[in-house]
């Protein structure tokens, strides 16, 4: 199995016979992916401005959830990034849950260009999608999110970056892409390795690449001068 459905298993305590065996996969992709249950906590939007909004990326717009309080100052941003099932329900819902702590939130859609995988029945469908959205594209799409957010009530001199599973992942790399403007950065069951796509540096926690071909915007002059500390293992 992908390394990334591996971590999403890991994190909801089940085996992966009872995940395969329940329809988890077959159900329209995860049950995070799907309309909230009575029974899963839905935080509110009293006192919030939430919804869906366009952000203007490098060569189209892309969909964002954006909560943020209603009126006030300028808030720290938090740019939360999805997993591999897509902008769903759960994702939106941690948007709200840090707009009710007094944060600026935006979750942008980063798999719009393929489709909409919360729509998709299995994860051979979605693999594709995943495999097809180049780790540049989504830095630049979070460039554009972060913009946006300094526009819209956002400031980006407070940013952070937190994601789940495969937002894990792009969690690091977006804290190594922009490591002045991101004052925190939180990855939750994000793969630092595993297979890569062919155009993916080889690195160690996406900071230290391998890689002679430059084909990403993070394998910069900055880090390739990195150096390991014991504290990242």
């Amino acid at each position: 199995m992908e390394p990334d459905w591996n971590a999403w298993v890991d994190s909801t305590r089940l085996s992966r016979r009872q995940a395969l065996a329940g329809g988890v996969v077959a159900s329209g992709f995860a049950l995070a992916a799907q309309p909230v249950a009575a029974s899963v906590i839905t935080t509110p939007t009293d006192g919030l401005v939430a919804g869906l909004v366009e952000v203007k990326a490098a060569n189209r717009s892309i969909p964002a959830y954006r909560a943020k309080p209603a009126g006030g100052k300028p808030r720290a941003v938090v740019l939360v990034v999805h997993e591999v099932f897509g902008l769903h329900e759960h994702i939106k819902d941690v948007a709200r849950r840090f707009a009710q702590a007094g944060f600026y939130a935006i979750a942008p859609d980063l798999y719009v260009r393929g489709g909409d995988v919360t729509k998709l029945a299995s994860f051979d469908e979605i693999r594709p999608i995943v495999a097809g959205t180049p780790d540049a594209q989504v830095m630049s799409d979070l460039d554009a999110t972060m913009r946006f957010a300094g526009t819209d009530g956002g400031d980006v001199k407070r940013l952070g970056v937190t994601g789940f599973c495969w937002g894990g992942r792009i969690t690091w790399l977006y804290a190594a892409h922009a490591p002045s403007t991101v004052k925190a950065g939180v990855a939750w069951y994000g793969r630092v390795s595993g297979r890569r796509p062919r155009c993916s540096p080889r690195t160690r926690l996406i900071l230290r690449p391998r890689s002679r071909r430059r084909c990403s915007a993070f394998t910069d002059r900055r880090i390739r001068a990195f150096r390991w500390q014991p504290w990242m293992t």
